[in-house]
């Protein structure tokens, strides 16, 4: 059987929470619960899969438009520098 308990929140924060819970169609409820698994599970040390596990959906999302980025990154770079110098 589940456990109920009652906590106090901040305005700042239930704010955010509510926030939270209607951008991701979600109860209040189990963005708590889920974000209490996360906490404890770092606390614990038992975080799920390796680093790269929990970053692979990230990797190639976010497109530069230059098709050459990760051979000439330091031509980039100095480029920008330079600009901004």
């Amino acid at each position: 059987m589940a456990t109920q308990i009652t906590v106090r929140l901040p305005e700042d924060l239930s704010e955010d929470l509510s926030g939270i819970a209607k951008r991701l169609r979600l109860k209040r409820s189990d963005i708590v619960r889920m974000a209490l698994e996360n906490f404890i599970g770092e606390v614990e040390g038992r975080r799920e899969g390796t680093p790269y596990d929990r970053v692979k959906a990230l990797i190639g999302g976010v497109a530069t438009g230059v098709p050459d980025l990760g051979e000439s990154h330091r031509k980039y770079l100095i480029e920008r520098m330079r600009r901004h110098v």
